[in-house]
Formats: structure tokens, C-alpha cells, sequence
């Protein structure tokens, strides 16, 4: 196999990826998401509906005065079982000085990962699109997704959240 070819073969990270992460569950997945994005973290509150919006857009919530989208990420992702129990947290994130929550099965830990932990993504079919994805690492006996959260919530998601709440 050439150079080329090999390189085609795997998605390559293009920056550095080391950094904190902010772990996550969703599913039977751990996820892990830039530390400097996040803004707070909140229990699952009361959520208001917005008609007609995407099934992942769960609604807005008031945050101190302002209003802001919420995301369901494990619709967002396509997993098969949605449940809301007390350890269902809203993730609030500051994306480009959008302020955006993302609702998760939980919050696990913050972690600091160093570049040999983060291997790149292979370019197999996943049930999220590995465009998303920084690289996986492992932490101990656990793997880890990292999540490009700003790639995530893509422009034209934003385009729909930015018409919810508005």
C-alpha cells in the first residue's frame, strides 16, 4: 500500500487533539468533548417544545434570562433507546459565542489526554458520522469518542436552531 493510499484509509487529525475533555455517556458509549466549550452543567429540567423543529431539537430553555436550544444528542446520534432518568444531564456549551445544550445520559469526569492517547478514527461506518470525530483514546480499560462538538452542531443545524429560537 503507498503512502497515499494509507493515508485515504484512515481519517487524520489535522491539529493537535490534546487537551481536557468533559466525558460523557451516551448509550453504552463514552464520549468525551473539549472542557474550554462547556459552559455549565444542569440536571434535565422542563424542557418548552418548539412546533415544527427536527425530533433531536428537544425545545429552549430560559438560562438566566436567555433562550437557549436544546439537543438531544442521543437522537441526534440515532440510538435506539431514549430514556430520561435523574442521571440525565443538559450540558451547556459555548460554541462561537452560541450558547447551546446538549442533553447526555451523563456526565462522567474530566480528563487530560496527551497526543500519543489519541489514535485517529478508522473509516469504518459508525452510527455517527466520523467527521465528528477528533480520534479515540483510551483511558485505562475505556475508549473514548472524542466529539468535534462545533463540527457536530453544523452550520446548517444552526441555521435550525438559530430559527427555533427566534
Amino acid at each position: 500500500m503507498n503512502i497515499e493510499a494509507a493515508s485515504n484509509a484512515y481519517h487524520t487529525k489535522t491539529t493537535s487533539a490534546a487537551g481536557e475533555y468533559l466525558t460523557f455517556v451516551l448509550g453504552s458509549e463514552e464520549y468525551g468533548l473539549e472542557i474550554l466549550k462547556v459552559q455549565e452543567i444542569r440536571g434535565y429540567d422542563a424542557i418548552t417544545q418548539i412546533a415544527n423543529t427536527p425530533d433531536f431539537i428537544k425545545g429552549v430553555i430560559n438560562l438566566r434570562g436567555k433562550i437557549v436550544p436544546i439537543v438531544d444528542l442521543r437522537i441526534k446520534f440515532h440510538l435506539s433507546k431514549v430514556e430520561y432518568n435523574e442521571f440525565t444531564v443538559v450540558i451547556i456549551l459555548n460554541l462561537s459565542g452560541r450558547v447551546i445544550g446538549i442533553v447526555v445520559d451523563g456526565v462522567s469526569d474530566v480528563t487530560a489526554l496527551k497526543d500519543e492517547q489519541i489514535r485517529d478514527v478508522p473509516s469504518l461506518v459508525t452510527s455517527i458520522d466520523t467527521k465528528y470525530i477528533v480520534g479515540l483514546a483510551m483511558v485505562e480499560s475505556k475508549m473514548l469518542i472524542l466529539v468535534d462538538i462545533e463540527q457536530l452542531m453544523s452550520s446548517d443545524d444552526m441555521v435550525i436552531l438559530d430559527a427555533a429560537t427566534h
